[in-house]
């Protein structure tokens, strides 16, 4: 997670109490997984709003997400994981982060409780949006209407706003957006997310399968719950030190030799030097290939100069 406070920015965690200068607040309430187009739209408002009314703009959001706490064998591939989220809200001019814990606990509180509770006597809302389909307390009781009147009796402020679609007329969502990944269509999810997808992880020590066959590679084992198609990809790596560099990155099983646990492997173009246990950020640009199985590594490598000279000729015109 990022720092508690960062460049005047915090998150506040399950276990904090909101500081009294940020009560009165303008809070954008979602999961905003992915915090893509769609999300863009209720979190402008909130800054709008904010800044017209010289409040301090924050967002609520939960953890884990609520799909996955209700379904813990079926985990919600997450877009941006709760430090990535949080720095994108950042970067957009929050003043904070609220997180809370979605747990049983969470999940059993009365929609009465959410809005008097939470939103009046804890935080102190000055005004919330939200979409337009937002539910929440238990059994998902409270409607929009039934936070509009609650809020009211509060003074507080209450704007929902619609969906935002794209221009084929379709809503842009979090779930739209990791079914496109799953297919393997990155340009599509990188329009509706309104910026290159990327997942970040530390560096780990694979089996050199790379380094013998002249593509050694920055291994990275992703989440469990990934859905992202295996094959060959487009990437830009960034590093800590914020050096960026144009790669190719397989993700997958690499059935030509093993056939094991699925890893991303990304090819750093004209890079040398040791990246084990650095963490590093893997932007998509494009899908290139499927995964394959080669009859010989001959044929493998020959694909893999083709991959190469692919991502390069890509990346070549996508800017930093």
């Amino acid at each position: 997670m990022v720092n508690a406070m960062e460049n005047g920015f915090e998150w506040i965690g399950p276990d904090r109490q909101l500081p009294d200068r940020l009560k009165h607040g303008v809070i954008a309430i979602g999961n905003f997984d992915g915090v893509h187009r769609g999300h863009r739209a209720v979190l402008d408002e909130a800054l709008r709003i904010a800044r017209a009314n010289g409040a301090p703009p924050l967002v609520l959001t939960f953890e884990p997400h609520p799909r996955t706490f209700f379904r813990p064998q079926s985990p919600v591939f997450r877009l941006t994981p709760p430090a990535q989220k949080a720095r994108l809200i950042r970067q957009l001019g929050f003043a904070a982060i609220i997180e809370k814990r979605f747990d049983e606990q969470f999940s059993a509180m009365p929609a009465s409780s959410f809005v008097y509770r939470l939103l009046g006597q804890e935080l102190r809302a000055l005004h919330v949006v939200a979409g337009e389909d937002f539910h929440f307390g238990k059994d998902r009781f409270g409607t929009p209407q039934f936070l509009k009147d609650r809020a009211a009796e509060m003074h507080v402020g209450v704007t929902l706003l619609e969906p935002v679609r794209d221009a084929s007329g379709a809503v842009i969502s979090s779930t739209r957006i990791r079914n496109a990944l799953a297919a393997g269509e990155v340009e599509v999810a990188n329009s509706l997310l309104g910026y290159p997808w990327r997942i970040s992880g530390t560096v780990i020590e694979g089996k050199q399968l790379g380094r013998t066959l002249g593509y050694p590679t920055a291994n990275i084992a992703l989440p469990p719950q990934t859905t992202l198609r295996h094959g060959i990809y487009a990437v830009r790596v960034f590093r800590a030190d914020g050096s960026a560099h144009d790669s190719v990155a397989s993700y997958g099983r690499r059935p030509t030799f093993d056939n094991g646990e699925a890893l991303l492997e990304s090819f750093l173009f004209d890079f040398s030097g040791d990246l084990y246990g650095e963490e590093l950020s893997v932007e998509f640009h494009a899908f290139l290939r499927g995964e394959e199985k080669f009859d010989s590594i001959d044929a493998l490598i020959v694909q893999m100069d083709e991959d190469s000279r692919q991502a390069r000729a890509l990346l070549s015109r996508a800017p930093i």
